[in-house]
């Protein structure tokens, strides 16, 4: 399989999509299993072991209404700014204490040390922080490096798209298992912990221990999603296509490349989610005829590679995502291209940016459908993707300081403790006009560079006060949509494949890539899924349906 990255990566929309942003009866509930030589053994948790595992969930006090309620697993949205004296109280005095370190990822410019912003939320934790951020584009080999030394830092923030190497099996023996502290009742002395939703606390298990301090995500929306000019749309009359057939057309009626305006980025994602393909591991088993199916050997797979291969040959793909030079949002935003593919993360960036210069400026999300104009599958994810782990070196004390400085960041929306992490403060960090925040400068350089984010979050939830409209384009979206998710076999669980076949299916996104463009056929495809199940596809199969059969009726 070729090497050469032909375009977009399926970790920059992970990063993009997880920043911003149930077990199934009678199977094992598993988390980050042994290595090569354990046969999967290490680490499996029945469904009643981890619920002896997982925090007890209680509702924060503190936290507000929302104005947009949940509605098919949709998160919560927020379309006013809090003012200060309404705000609630989750952490009534500091409780934290001593110093610890922490690396963290940043894509972007970190803020100097000691700056305003990072002594406010110190004080307010009742502890020190010294940040190791690290570049997250070369994040993984950072990571690697550091957790095969003997100075690891007190706390690490891993993504789970950097789980490659020897990274999972670093995690089960150097990071400190927290259910000690935190199971069951245990949490409650850390409510904003407490209120974090068990599908997030499930997604942590790690070595059968609880171990991550999660990042939750929206497990039922979210991902990559089809963004469109509804500025442009609304102009001209155009409605959103219902169909594959229909897309097609659309996208060859608009298309005008005389004018520099083509329809659509490079549509590999959108296609894959229209037609139902199966998500990442350990996500890409479905079973067909008493047999686990691999999301390659699906017929839906092929299609949607085959009709992303059609848009390409129409000429309807903006020339620079063929290339997979420059960025696709920039192409967006000046209407070169009228649709393109990005994490949710990008969506109020995307429109705060262009609205400094275009009021005008209108995005929103297209509804998923089946190629034949049916309901379409989507796929649920784990409940967090993201986590920071605790050094298991660290004393009880301190582990319990570590959590209180978690227990401060997962504050939720409408808190001082929240308000503080988000915005900074108030005259520094931002200003208040017309009733709306408006950063400054100090505000731009030390509070958007996300670091105490990191360490733990609460429930995700939607709020941008100043783009009331996002909020409820990003909201209705989730609830149209929300309504078709599915749960895929392995979901809220770790597995650590044996590490001989663990990068098995590495090289199927650079050949995906080249057969959409026509540099591979789809019977090369074909052949590469035949060579994968010889070279430890069968092997790999046999491991999870080992995995599945182990956990009938287990305890």
């Amino acid at each position: 399989m070729p090497n050469s990255r032909s375009g977009p990566s399926r970790r920059s929309f992970l990063a993009s999509t997880a920043v911003a942003s149930a077990a199934v009866g009678g199977m094992p509930l598993l988390s980050a299993c042994g290595g090569e030589g354990s046969g999967g053994q290490e680490g499996r948790v029945s469904e009643d072991e981890l619920k002896s595992i997982l925090p007890t969930y209680r509702a924060s006090d503190a936290a507000v209404d929302p104005d947009i309620a949940i509605e098919n697993g949709s998160s919560p949205g927020y379309t006013r700014w809090i003012p200060q004296e309404e705000l609630g109280v989750s952490v009534p005095e500091p409780r934290g204490t001593g110093e610890f370190t922490a690396m963290t990822p940043l894509w972007g410019t970190p803020p100097r040390p000691g700056n305003p912003f990072w002594k406010a939320m110190d004080e307010g934790i009742g502890l020190r922080m010294n940040w190791q951020v690290q570049d997250g584009n070369v994040y993984g080999e950072k990571l690697a490096a550091t957790l095969a030394s003997s100075d690891i830092p007190d706390m690490v923030c891993i993504p789970d798209w950097e789980f490659q190497g020897q990274i999972p099996q670093a995690i089960s023996s150097r990071f400190a298992d927290l259910g000690p502290f935190l199971s069951g009742d245990k949490v409650l002395d850390y409510p904003n912990l407490a209120a974090i939703p068990t599908e997030a606390w499930q997604a942590s298990v790690f070595g059968g221990a609880l171990r991550g301090l999660p990042m939750p995500q929206n497990s039922k929306n979210g991902g990559t999603l089809l963004y469109y000019r509804q500025d442009t749309f609304d102009a001209n009359n155009w409605t959103q296509p219902t169909s594959a057939q229909e897309f097609f057309d659309f996208c060859v009626e608009i298309t005008n490349a005389g004018d520099r305006v083509w329809a659509i980025d490079d549509p590999k994602w959108f296609a894959q989610r229209m037609y139902g393909v199966l998500p990442d591991k350990p996500l890409y088993w479905r079973r067909e005829n008493g047999r686990l199916v691999n999301r390659v050997e699906t017929e839906e797979y092929l299609e949607a590679l085959e009709w992303t291969r059609t848009l390409y040959e129409a000429e309807v793909v903006h020339p620079d995502a063929i290339a997979a030079t420059g960025d696709a949002a920039v192409r967006f935003a000046a209407g070169e291209c009228l649709m393109y593919i990005q994490g949710e993360g990008s969506w109020y960036g995307t429109v705060a940016e262009q609205r400094a210069t275009n009021p005008d400026f209108h995005m929103n999300a297209m509804d998923y459908f089946a190629p034949d104009g049916g309901d379409p599958v989507l796929w649920a994810r784990n409940g967090a993707s993201i986590w920071t782990f605790v050094n298991k070196n660290l004393s009880e004390d301190r582990i319990r300081a570590a959590l209180e400085l978690a227990n401060f960041t997962a504050a939720p929306y409408g808190t001082v403790e929240q308000r503080l992490k988000s915005y900074g403060v108030e005259g520094t960090h931002y200003t208040l006009e017309d009733g709306l925040p408006v950063r400054t400068e100090k505000g731009n350089a030390e509070v958007v560079p996300e670091t105490y984010t990191f360490i733990c979050s609460p429930q995700s939830f939607i709020a941008h006060p100043d783009l009331p409209q996002v909020v409820e384009d990003m909201t209705s979206w989730q609830q149209r949509n929300g309504a078709f998710v599915q749960d895929p076999i392995f979901i809220g669980r770790q597995v650590q494949e044996p590490a001989r076949l663990a990068n098995l299916s590495d090289g199927f996104e650079d050949l995906e890539d080249d057969v959409v463009r026509g540099r591979q056929s789809v019977r090369d495809l074909r052949n590469a899924v035949d060579e994968w199940r010889r070279n430890g596809g069968d092997e790999l199969r046999d491991f999870y349906q080992r995995l599945l059969d182990e956990g009938d009726g287990a305890a």
